[in-house]
């Protein structure tokens, strides 16, 4: 059976992270972007899913830094020919076609592209 946002909600509790805050700030503002985004606990991070498909996760660790990873499930996926998101600020660094990631190396980078994020995070989920 898998996490719940009960289970997130305890992780949250427990973690220790220099921008633990930041983390706060964006699941937030991400649960608040689309009405079928779920979370759940995978690779040991908070993680979101749209209708039942993982989609945007945090990256936590190496413990300084906090990355949001774009992607589309766990494996890169083979039908990748036509997947585009717009990212007009350029804040996607991409990892892979169908995957890439947001870096925020302090609390005010999150607050400079919360909103740019959240609007990323509509498209990226319903590409």
């Amino acid at each position: 059976m898998g996490t719940t946002s009960a289970d997130v909600e305890q992780y949250l509790q427990n973690l220790q992270h220099p921008l633990k805050d930041g983390v706060l700030r964006l699941r937030a503002a991400l649960l608040g972007c689309e009405a079928d985004l779920s979370e759940h606990v995978k690779w040991n991070a908070p993680s979101f899913r749209h209708r039942g498909e993982d989609r945007i996760t945090f990256r936590l660790h190496p413990y300084e830094q906090l990355q949001l990873v774009f992607h589309r499930g766990a494996q890169v996926r083979a039908d990748t020919a036509g997947f585009a998101v717009e990212d007009p600020g350029g804040l996607l660094r991409w990892l892979a076609p169908d995957r890439a990631v947001v870096d925020f190396p302090t609390l005010e980078s999150v607050a400079a592209h919360e909103e740019e994020v959240v609007a990323l995070a509509r498209r990226w989920v319903l590409a």
